[in-house]
């Protein structure tokens, strides 16, 4: 049986970045995870990092939106993921970005510019690029960060 993904993966908004968030630290080791066999080192803890420091720069400007979808499995998004999109980066060609237009959904593609018209390119072989026609007003807003939640134990799909 071929297996199609759905055809696009879209953004669901969640809401702003909390402007002054409270620090959210947790340990990083001084080590380098490695895949293979187990370091004896392993419990040796360097230091703290804030969570939203790392994942979010510009707190007013930043926005988090639910990846709903397939279309971006080659490029590491899956179906459930947190995009973290700050509207104060501007979009560059090559850039994985959540774009909207025409009243559409929010969807989450590979931005390319070309000289008069915007494509949005999925990252899955068997979805086509939206191509939009040159004068279409599209808002493109930078995806800066992906927040992961790993299930274990069964399929992502259906959360």
């Amino acid at each position: 049986m071929l297996y199609l993904p759905a055809p696009h993966t879209y953004a669901r908004y969640l809401g702003i970045a909390v402007v002054d968030p409270p620090a959210l630290s947790m340990p990083v080791s001084a080590l380098r995870i490695q895949l293979g066999f187990p370091s004896p080192a392993e419990d040796y803890q360097d230091d703290e990092i804030d969570l939203n420091r790392v994942l979010v720069r510009n707190p007013p400007a930043t926005y988090m939106y639910k990846a709903e979808g397939e279309s971006m499995l080659h490029a590491g998004i899956c179906d459930g993921d947190i995009l973290i999109v700050d509207r104060s980066v501007t979009p560059l060609d090559g850039d994985i970005v959540v774009a909207t237009w025409d009243g559409n959904q929010p969807t989450c593609k590979v931005l390319k510019v070309a000289a008069d018209h915007i494509e949005l390119h999925s990252r899955n072989p068997y979805v086509p690029a939206i191509v939009l026609a040159p004068g279409t007003e599209v808002e493109v807003f930078a995806v800066v960060s992906v927040a992961r939640q790993i299930t274990r134990g069964h399929s992502r799909k259906g959360r």
